[in-house]
């Protein structure tokens, strides 16, 4: 092909200027204020420093400085720092396959000054002066001669000022100093010997000081019980090394935000990392529930691909399987060594919570005998404690407490209970209404045949074969019952229940507060990282386990963002539905079924639960005849 015929004059394909590449590439690499602090942070910890100053204003839209007392730069390097792809960590290609340090790639000064306004001041502790560098879109603006003391400081002004749309879409300023937060928090674990500092405007949210033990890092950013709950894990073979701790199965939570991981000392998200944990405790853990993890893994850098993703949060590894097998194995051990007695906790958590008073050693609702054994058996079952361990004595109680393969039933009047709520509500909040509901079945014209895994009921009508989730079901009764509830009532303590929250859940339930104390809660501040609930609303009835009104706050801080104060009320109602709600694995007699399906049919969406989960499924006898193969 001759040039004459490459001729591009009439193209609509046309080469990006240089400043439009930067504004796009930078959208890899720096997506909120968030993305800033981490490059900066890991720009820092490369340059060996031991103190870690980070200062936000308006969550980080306004300004973000950091500041490090790390090695600094001289005059030619800080002059060459905000090049694209200028970067002293690697050299060539193949350095790629061992490189240890949290950045290498030079991006990240290019990016972010591409969409923002940047100076830097650096000295080296052998230079009389530091130098000053000031940064726009534009490029270079000015370098100088400037005091400064050894290190490194980092100011950006007017995020996405190149890039409104992006600024337009950023979240509140609670959410986004949430994720600088969270940011700040995981290289503080990551690194426990770096005093790590996050300041917004003028108050300090987080201070990590300098310690080499993990565990006092972890004390100072998650709380004195979650550090209580943690046991210490170690495992070294010829592929991995493993340290840090993982919680015992009594303190777990609804999503994975008590979990960092590291690879070689660069925080990381792998769900093949998390899910490996949360199989390592085999059926301590219920489903849906995640335990608490702070693993270190050390990896040989051949075996770690780290050029994943821009952020670099991502990673991909070699020996996928073989790495899965370590990291279950050694949560397994780590258990093994540990003495597991969640029940002992929960009766101390149980004891003078109520203002009603309950006779000793009797309880409201008594649990059904269990082929397993004595009602404590229906909860956990012995195991085997591991061959290597044989100086563990069964006297001393010390053997693993496993949950039982055998899923543990609630008691019939416990159903019972929630039904009869749920009926009291309907019947308080009847619809009237001129035009009937269409629903998918007529309630009163139905034969039960029973539950299915204790989950599912099985009935039959309109020559149609019918499967109901009993939870789900019931949890939309809840929802529709909850929203049209003007006054929830609430009920008062005895003894208020203490949350201790990490720094990213306290950074958000600030939003939540006004919301929660709507419903019935009384939620007030207790300290630097805790809250104590007073009240709690009446529709829980007898809280039987304090630490739900933990996973509630949980649950919401876990959904991160907000629009409204309609969807904060509609998430809360969707929450408490699902904690009232019928659990599964309840026992229901045919009468308690019949109930819960004549309930689903008044309500005014009986198809899905609040989440979207379909209530129940449908099969004519044609259905089940293609099923079956049957040509008739």
């Amino acid at each position: 092909m001759t040039e004459e015929s490459c001729d591009i004059s009439g193209s609509r394909i046309k080469l990006l200027d240089e400043s439009t590449i930067n504004k796009i590439a930078a959208g890899e690499v720096v997506e909120r204020p968030a993305s800033v602090v981490k490059e900066l942070l890991d720009n820092s910890i490369d340059a060996h420093a031991t103190d870690v100053r980070v200062e936000t204003r308006g969550s980080g839209t306004k300004n973000i400085t950091v500041v490090d007392n790390g090695v600094g730069m001289s005059h030619n390097d800080a002059s060459l720092a905000f090049q694209k792809h200028a970067t002293s960590k690697i050299n060539t290609i193949e350095d790629l396959n061992r490189v240890l340090t949290l950045g290498f790639r030079g991006e990240a000064l290019a990016s972010i000054s591409s969409v923002a306004k940047v100076e830097m001041i650096t000295r080296q502790e052998k230079d009389i002066s530091g130098t000053k560098v000031v940064v726009d879109s534009s490029g270079l603006k000015s370098i100088s001669s400037a005091g400064s003391p050894v290190g490194t400081s980092i100011l950006v002004e007017d995020l996405f000022y190149t890039t409104p749309a992006r600024r337009k879409y950023l979240k509140s300023m609670r959410t986004e100093l949430a994720h600088i937060t969270d940011v700040v928090t995981r290289h503080a674990i990551s690194y426990p010997d770096i005093s790590f500092t996050l300041i917004n405007d003028g108050k300090v949210i987080l201070k990590s000081p300098s310690s080499r033990d993990l565990l006092d890092s972890i004390v100072h950013l998650y709380g004195a019980d979650v550090a209580r709950s943690l046991v210490p894990l170690e495992f070294k073979s010829d592929l991995i090394s493993i340290s840090g701790y993982i919680s015992k199965p009594e303190l777990t939570r609804s999503g994975n935000d008590l979990q960092a991981f590291f690879i070689n000392s660069r925080s990381i998200s792998s769900k093949l990392i998390s899910n490996a944990v949360r199989l390592g405790y085999y059926t301590l853990l219920p489903k849906g529930r995640y335990p608490a993890a702070f693993l270190k893994f050390t990896i040989n850098p051949i075996n770690v691909d780290v050029n994943v993703h821009p952020t670099k949060r991502e990673v991909r590894l070699s020996h996928e399987k073989e790495i899965e097998s370590a990291i279950i194995s050694a949560v397994e051990k780590a258990l093994a060594l540990t003495n597991l007695v969640p029940e002992a906790r929960i009766t101390k958590k149980e004891s003078g919570i109520q203002s009603r008073i309950f006779e000793a050693g009797k309880s409201e609702f008594p649990v059904e005998e269990n082929k397993v054994g004595t009602p404590k058996e229906a909860y956990f079952s012995r195991s085997r404690i591991d061959e290597k361990t044989p100086d563990i004595e069964k006297e001393e109680d010390t053997e693993v407490v496993r949950e039982t393969r055998e899923p543990y039933h609630y008691p019939r009047k416990d159903t019972q209970k929630r039904l009869k709520k749920s009926e009291r509500l309907q019947l308080q909040h009847e619809i009237q209404d001129d035009s009937p509901a269409k629903h998918p079945f007529n309630a009163d014209d139905i034969k039960i045949y029973g539950q299915f895994a204790d989950l599912y009921l099985i009935i039959e009508t309109e020559e149609k074969l019918v499967m109901v989730d009993q939870h789900a079901a019931h949890e939309r009764i809840m929802y529709e019952q909850v929203l049209k509830m003007k006054d929830l009532g609430w009920q008062e303590l005895i003894t208020p229940v203490t949350l201790d929250l990490s720094t990213k859940e306290k950074t958000i339930i600030e939003d939540y507060i006004p919301s929660l104390e709507k419903m019935g809660f009384a939620i007030s501040e207790f300290g630097p990282n805790s809250y104590v609930v007073t009240t709690i609303p009446s529709i829980f009835g007898k809280l039987e386990d304090p630490s739900v009104i933990h996973d509630i706050i949980s649950d919401l801080l876990s959904q991160g963002r907000i629009k409204e104060d309609t969807e904060v009320y509609d998430r809360l109602c969707s929450t408490m539905a699902c904690r009232a709600a019928i659990k599964a694995g309840a026992v229901c007699t045919p009468e308690q079924m019949r109930e819960l399906v004549r309930q689903l049919m008044l309500c005014e969406n009986p198809y899905t639960c609040p989440h979207g989960r379909p209530t129940m499924l449908s099969f004519t006898k044609e259905e089940l005849g293609r099923m079956f193969g049957r040509s008739s």
